[in-house]
């Protein structure tokens, strides 16, 4: 589970940290910080993996997997979902979308990645790894009404599959999988998904995110599992994936689109395995041939970081200290480059 740093409609931040059996909130008191309230505590008891997503509406998706155990030692897994209507206030309550395997609990109990996504006018899109290793859905329309669940196949699929959708609404879904990775996309906002060829490819399992790089254009990324090179795919035709290069990164790459100090740049956060620093990167965005170069940031110990632009504009770094207590550090806007301030407890 990931932390999320997510902009309200009233330009306020929020930091969402999954756990076992709920999820921390914390909320900034007013856009740009730098106080924050929380962390409040969202219950949910059973939970094991959520995955968070925001619409253009502002609406916060929470989507995750509940296991609630039956007086015969049977464990019932379910996909559960709430959401958040206004920045700080309580969720909805959380209802089951039920499971792919509804006949089977076995199956059910193999169903452990989740994955959520909001599309054209609110469109709530839920994907998950199957029992068989491929990739079932659900999708919420505007209206509120859910279709069942569909089977989109695919197989082999591995940790941390990745959900994009672009401003226009076109969603996109990235799957690391046994030495390739699997791509379904939208050929326009609100249409259905196609499956595209597999991409001859080798993503370390649970290190695959994206984010939208241009008008109605999407950027994957992932890190090699032989090379440990993080790559990114814009995908069209004929496009092949790039290497930006760079130092070692564990898990996905929190990645965001931000102005820095005048250039359209795509900034990258992940944690150096061997220093236990997070470190964070910058490239123009429309040249991903010139490979990024990691700077160390903070002290050894923070993980999952999350990236988010502020009420301001400014460069938003989130991580959590080993105590699960959040940790911030926001941009410079009076140095050039990517500089940001020392770190603080929230």
């Amino acid at each position: 589970m990931v932390l999320r740093l997510l902009r309200g409609k009233d330009g306020r931040l929020s930091a969402y940290a999954p756990a076992a059996g709920g999820i921390a909130r914390w909320t900034e008191t007013r856009p740009g910080g730098p106080k924050w309230t929380g962390p409040v505590w969202l219950d949910v008891p059973g939970l094991t993996v959520c995955s968070i997503g925001q619409g253009s509406d502002g609406y916060v998706h929470l989507v995750g997997l509940r296991e609630r155990r039956a007086p015969d030692e049977r464990v019932d897994v379910d996909v559960v979902h709430a959401t958040q209507y206004q920045t700080g206030r309580p969720t909805t309550v959380w209802h089951s979308l039920g499971t792919p395997h509804p006949n089977d609990w076995h199956k059910a109990s193999r169903v452990n990645v989740v994955t959520t996504v909001v599309g054209k006018e609110g469109a709530v899109h839920v994907v998950v790894r199957n029992a068989g290793g491929g990739i079932s859905a659900r999708r919420q329309d505007a209206k509120g009404k859910w279709s069942g669940w569909v089977d989109f196949k695919g197989s082999n699929v591995t940790e941390g599959v990745s959900a994009v959708a672009t401003a226009e609404g076109r969603v996109e879904f990235f799957a690391p999988a046994t030495g390739s990775a699997l791509r379904w996309y939208m050929n326009e906002p609100g249409g259905g998904l196609k499956r595209g060829d597999n991409l001859d490819v080798d993503p370390l399992p649970g290190t695959a995110s994206g984010v939208q790089t241009g008008p109605d254009t999407l950027t994957h990324y992932w890190r090699d599992a032989t090379s440990n090179e993080i790559f990114a795919l814009r995908p069209a035709e004929g496009a092949e994936p790039v290497s930006l290069g760079g130092a070692a990164g564990e898990g996905p790459a929190a990645v965001i689109q931000a102005p820095v100090y005048g250039y359209d740049c795509t900034v990258l956060a992940q944690r150096e395995p061997g220093t236990g620093r997070l470190a964070v990167a910058a490239y123009p965005t429309e040249n991903e041939a010139a490979g990024v170069w990691w700077t160390p940031t903070g002290d050894p110990g923070l993980t999952e970081p999350a990236l988010a632009l502020d009420g301001y504009g400014r460069v938003v770094l989130a991580a959590l200290a080993p105590d699960r207590t959040l940790r911030v550090a926001r941009q410079k806007t009076t140095e050039p480059g990517l500089a940001l301030d020392a770190w603080t407890a929230v």
